[in-house]
């Protein structure tokens, strides 16, 4: 967008986010953040959010907890595990298929009932047991695909619980920040009310009931709820950890998944904060006052490959070359110095950096070599077809990132087409894989992934154990040698062993090359300058509980 669009697109946003953002006048004593999310609907409410990590972020995090918790306090340092409904956790030092977790007292979900083991165990079933009543399936693939070794819950005490594995498995407490913990009481209540001819019917009733009325145990409690507009959420006043209680009165989500339109909206003050603000526009928005936020963060936008018969990426030689021939310089200045220039899945001087052998760098010259090795020039280039979307949880700004990619790929013989498709669909194809018709014939899938733990970062991606649907490895990449890195790294209990390990893993990952790294996202958030108290950390995730607003 150049500046001269804006005296155009203002006065739109305006009448077109009038209707949206008109409340009642009982809000105008509020203090009110309005948020536009890059997501095109309201991620799910239910307990387990839909659209990527966005939904974690803004449906998650602030209306539900978690066994494990990530600390987003501090912006000059990475966030790491911290407790949250679990006061401490360890495995059991004879069969470490099993964890034992003491929960913490005292807390309370939004209806009033208490949150204890047989809450934990309900929440665990609702996704992993198909013989549970409140089972849902609409849950599942946004849940168990991020922690694929947990199989059971067990009360030992009212707070105590006992986790099982499938295999030993050191990551499970990261992988526990994604289950949520919904009230078994309030979901209860919707089922004894919801109407249903067989108990399945009536318990897809009730988790549609409670998805509009919910009940968490987090920070803020959802006030009102309309589908594909808006979110509003309010205080939890008795939230347990007094450091996150919140300290505005209202929060109101709004769903705008075009950079344009969330760029005209904090313009023209209909919005306070918005996500992923136009690059052309950030100075037109610091001209108006407000502040842009970024950081450093575990995030990866790349290319995912597949490994599936056929496909062009088969070859290590031409995976080497694209990674060698897109020129990470020039989009950086596309978008505005708002990213970071990958090396692999982690930087240099991480603990799981490894020292690869394959240095990911702009080479045309190494790369126009290796294509040539394979058969390929750019009289004879090779065709790629990639998997995209318009915007979404992450996803940057894919259109003009991924045509800028088309085009410095075009010079070492790459002949790039792209299937362009909605977000949320595409999240979902992620889970169905390559070989499935979702990929209409594409070859390599472009969604953004969260790189703060080893099984988001890494495992998902190369383990056998995870082709699709139980997980994220869509393009079918993996052979013996991985699983043992994998599961040396799995069964490594203590931190400094496991970081080894992990380096190994990606040393490897990084030679043999299943993507295309292509950036890695810094989070770049446009935000008022009446808003304070925003501390942006390095991590995907944000913590609305301590941002006010003058």
């Amino acid at each position: 967008m150049t500046l001269s669009m804006l005296p155009r697109l203002l006065p739109c946003a305006a009448l077109g986010l009038a209707a949206l953002l008109s409340a009642p006048a009982a809000l105008a004593q509020e203090k009110v953040l309005r948020i536009a999310m890059t997501a095109a609907d309201i991620p799910r409410t239910l307990g387990q959010p839909d659209q990527g990590f966005e939904g974690n972020r803004f449906t998650g995090i602030p209306m539900y907890d978690a066994l494990t918790h990530w600390d987003l306090s501090k912006a000059d340092a990475p966030s790491v595990l911290i407790p949250g409904l679990a006061t401490s956790w360890a495995v059991d030092a004879k069969d470490k298929t099993k964890w034992v977790f003491k929960l913490r007292p005292g807390v309370k979900f939004h209806d009033g009932s208490d949150l204890n083991a047989d809450s934990v165990v309900w929440n665990v079933r609702k996704v992993l047991d198909k013989d549970a009543p409140h089972f849902d399936a609409s849950q599942v693939g946004v849940t168990a695909s991020r922690m694929p070794t947990l199989r059971s819950a067990r009360k030992i005490d009212d707070l105590t619980v006992e986790l099982t594995t499938s295999e030993p498995d050191a990551f499970l407490p990261l992988n526990l920040t994604n289950l949520f913990m919904a009230s078994p009481a309030h979901w209860q209540k919707k089922f004894d009310a919801a109407a249903g001819a067989t108990p399945a019917d009536k318990a897809k009733a009730a988790w549609t009931a409670f998805a509009a009325d919910a009940s968490g145990s987090g920070p803020f409690k959802m006030a009102r709820f309309v589908a594909r507009e808006r979110l509003e959420l309010v205080p939890n006043k008795t939230y347990w950890d007094p450091k996150r209680t919140p300290k505005v009165d209202r929060v109101v989500l709004l769903p705008m998944p075009e950079a344009n339109a969330r760029t005209a909206a904090i313009m023209s003050g209909q919005v306070d904060w918005i996500e992923a603000p136009s690059p052309d526009a950030m100075a037109a928005i610091q001209g108006r006052g407000h502040k842009i936020y970024f950081n450093q963060q575990p995030h990866v936008w790349p290319w995912q490959l597949s490994f599936a018969e056929g496909s062009p990426w088969l070859d290590k030689r031409v995976r080497q070359a694209a990674n060698l021939c897109v020129d990470r310089t020039g989009l950086l200045k596309l978008l505005g110095g708002m990213m970071g220039i990958p090396k692999g899945t982690v930087p240099p001087g991480h603990p799981w950096w490894g020292n690869p052998k394959f240095d990911i760098k702009y080479d045309v010259a190494a790369g126009k070599k290796l294509m040539e090795e394979a058969g390929h020039t750019t009289a004879k280039p090779l065709k790629v077809k990639v998997q995209i979307s318009a915007s979404g949880s992450g996803q940057m700004q894919p259109l003009p990132m991924n045509e800028f990619v088309q085009q410095s790929l075009k010079q070492c013989g790459f002949d790039v087409q792209f299937d362009v498709i909605e977000w949320n669909t595409l999240f979902t194809n992620w889970r169905k894989g390559a070989k499935d018709p979702s990929a209409n014939g594409a070859n390599a899938i472009n969604v953004s992934y969260a790189a703060m733990d080893p099984f988001f970062a890494m495992v998902r991606f190369t383990s056998t154990k995870t082709f699709p649907p139980v997980s994220n490895n869509w393009g079918y990449f993996g052979n013996a040698e991985f699983d043992k890195l994998i599961a040396d790294a799995r069964t490594s209990f203590d931190d400094k062993a496991r970081d080894v390990a992990l380096s190994k893993l990606h040393a490897r990952i990084v030679e043999e090359a299943p993507f295309v790294w292509i950036a890695h996202d810094v989070g770049p958030r446009a935000i008022a300058a009446k808003v304070k108290g925003v501390v942006q950390p390095r991590s995907w995730f944000i913590d609305l509980a301590p941002v006010t607003v003058d």
